[in-house]
């Protein structure tokens, strides 16, 4: 039977690859998106990610001054490329910084006044960052040009959760990904 001689590694770059240390989360994420009212974008972004990263994300969402009530121009749009909206509510981020809340791995805003609040304390040190879309609630106009601003948020964010999902979260480093997600809010 042939012995098998132990290699050194090649070079100083291979070890140092090796031995950086991997994000390490479990192979289920937790993710929160932010919005100030949490009627429309965030909300969009939900329901969005639970059914394209499905089964390894769950996705929630959350507001810093809930208004109570998801937007009806948000639900129709959900609704027009097939997505289910049972369960949706307006919530506030509250929920969220308890201790029994979800452990979350990642948390977006995707409005610049949530990213500008101070949000809350969360448990496990999320990693964070500002994917800021315009309001298409704040859109005065037809009919028309509501839906608009509804579908063009809508396939905005539904591009930018595509990106995220196709990153490989398994090998990149905290810091590697922190600028991954980062990017993607500007794409």
């Amino acid at each position: 039977m042939a012995r098998l001689k132990a290699v050194p590694f090649p070079n100083r770059w291979m070890r140092q690859l090796l031995a950086r240390p991997q994000i390490t989360m479990a192979k289920h994420y937790n993710v929160l998106f932010l919005c100030t009212g949490n009627s429309a974008r965030s909300i969009l972004a939900e329901a969005i990610l639970n059914r394209k990263g499905r089964p390894h994300f769950t996705a929630f969402s959350a507001g810093s001054h809930p208004t109570g009530a998801v937007r009806p121009e948000a639900l129709r749009q959900l609704e027009a490329a097939h997505l289910p909206t049972t369960g949706l509510r307006s919530k506030s981020w509250d929920e969220f910084a308890k201790p029994d809340a979800p452990r979350l791995d990642f948390v977006f805003t995707v409005c610049d006044n949530a990213a500008k609040e101070v949000c809350p304390v969360w448990p496990g040190q999320p990693m964070t960052a500002h994917w800021g879309v315009p309001d298409p609630a704040a859109v005065r106009g037809t009919q028309e040009q509501i839906e608009k601003a509804f579908r063009d948020a809508f396939f905005l964010l539904d591009r930018r959760i595509s990106l995220f999902l196709s990153l490989p979260l398994s090998t990149l480093d905290r810091f590697s990904l922190k600028k991954e997600v980062d990017n993607i809010g500007r794409q």
